[in-house]
């Protein structure tokens, strides 16, 4: 009779195996749905034990917080670095567009399971917000700098045309246009916007 030794448990550092277990939820999220992700599930693919995924996630709502928030930081990282990359407003506008519309198409479906979790959405509700507020203020600072606008009108432009940026995303995540095609219809649409302004007429009340 020949034995089988059992499966040799591979050790791994703390945060490789945190990264792990995140991993095979966002795994598990794109091929199965959100409704597959549970402790005992996740121990089981990944080869661990159940009381070990809660050591790293004490509930199944951090442990999907963690995952969107991961995703989110990715984004931000990525899109500062591309930012810092860029020679000019219209750089500016195409490089944090296509990062944008790449994540969607990439990542979208997941982001957009994790949104779809109320416990989810509640906890990440002020790190959003956090995240969206700085992001407005980096673009109305530069949207200012580029077109001379005063601040009411770069914080109501730079909102307006970020709703621009979001249908886009939509578009892309739904295989109705390619990224490419995309990233320029937006920096099309925002630059001829913004240049239009009249710069020495304040809004309206």
């Amino acid at each position: 009779m020949t034995l089988v030794a059992p499966r040799k448990r591979t050790r791994l550092a703390p945060e490789a195996r945190r990264q792990q277990i995140l991993d095979e939820a966002a795994r598990l999220i794109l091929d199965e749905g959100l409704h597959a992700v549970s402790m005992e599930r996740l121990a089981r693919d990944v080869g661990i034990s159940k009381g070990l995924v809660y050591n790293y996630f004490p509930t199944r709502d951090a442990l999907l917080t963690a995952l969107l928030s991961r995703e989110q930081t990715e984004l931000r990282g990525r899109g500062m670095a591309e930012a810092l990359k860029a020679e000019s407003y219209v750089d500016l506008i195409r490089q944090t567009t296509r990062l944008y519309l790449e994540q969607t198409r990439d990542r979208g479906a997941l982001i957009a399971a994790l949104l779809s979790d109320p416990s989810v959405a509640k906890l990440m509700e002020e790190e959003s917000r956090a995240d969206r507020d700085r992001t407005v203020r980096y673009f109305v600072r530069a949207t200012r700098q580029a077109y001379d606008l005063p601040l009411p009108v770069a914080i109501a432009a730079v909102e307006l045309l970020s709703a621009v940026t979001d249908r886009a995303g939509k578009l892309v995540s739904e295989r109705l246009v390619d990224v490419d095609s995309a990233t320029e219809l937006c920096v099309e649409l925002i630059t001829g916007g913004l240049a239009g302004l009249n710069a020495d007429r304040p809004l309206k009340a």
